[in-house]
């Protein structure tokens, strides 16, 4: 596929080559917004996920598919998949099934926090501070 057709034609053809065999995935909650994880999708990740209506990725630290949810029931549903202009890039938009997405659990509550970015850097001191949407 020539560049003109990735970046404005119809066809998915994403670029798994250029990093490896991977794709970073940034997954979003369809009803907010919230940015919930990121993670990577290889080719049969991306497959999976489309066939089951679950996020679906490869684990960078396990070298294995991975379904989120399989182990903690924090399923994410799947509603849209974007592609970027490189077709390099993936935002899956879920509709979350549980508790959380993040496999750490708030120390309060216990349960899975709702997002894996629940830390901000204070840009003044750059320290990290917990916050919440």
């Amino acid at each position: 596929m020539d560049k003109k057709d990735c970046e404005e034609g119809s066809v998915l053809e994403v670029n798994f080559e250029k990093r490896g065999g991977l794709v970073p995935v940034v997954v979003q909650d369809s009803h907010n917004g919230q940015i919930l994880m990121l993670a990577y999708a290889n080719k049969e990740a991306l497959e999976e996920t489309m066939r089951s209506s679950m996020a679906t990725f490869w684990s960078t630290s396990r070298n294995e598919l991975w379904t989120k949810g399989a182990t903690s029931g924090d399923f994410l549903k799947l509603k849209d998949i974007y592609v970027d202009c490189d077709q390099d890039a993936l935002v899956y938009r879920v509709e979350p099934q549980g508790q959380g997405a993040c496999h750490t659990k708030d120390p309060v509550s216990g349960k899975a926090r709702k997002s894996c970015f629940y830390r901000r850097v204070n840009l003044e001191t750059g320290e990290l501070e917990n916050f919440s949407y």
